[in-house]
């Protein structure tokens, strides 16, 4: 059995790469341009703290006003929510 030196995963490069943000995206998240991962975590944060997971099924989340404009459309589930986020970083 060979043991090969390879070390842990290198983060892909294209995730790391500082993308800049819409108006819309940058009205929740700010304008700084920041890579795709923390642009995720800080809308995650967003959705936490306003309290817009959907109660009945938390895979939902309800737009707030800041949302809407975003989501196009008053509710997305979590699985639409990076596609949806995508379309906002250039």
């Amino acid at each position: 059995m060979a043991t090969s030196a390879k070390s842990a995963r290198k983060p892909n490069a294209a995730f790391m790469k500082p993308l800049t943000p819409s108006p819309t995206l940058a009205a929740i998240i700010g304008a700084e341009p920041l890579p795709r991962t923390e642009v995720t975590k800080k809308i995650w944060d967003y959705i936490k703290k306003h309290d817009l997971q959907d109660p009945a099924n938390r895979r939902n989340i309800n737009a707030d006003d800041k949302l809407r404009p975003l989501f196009g459309k008053d509710q997305v589930s979590m699985f639409e929510l990076t596609k949806l986020v995508s379309g906002h970083l250039k």
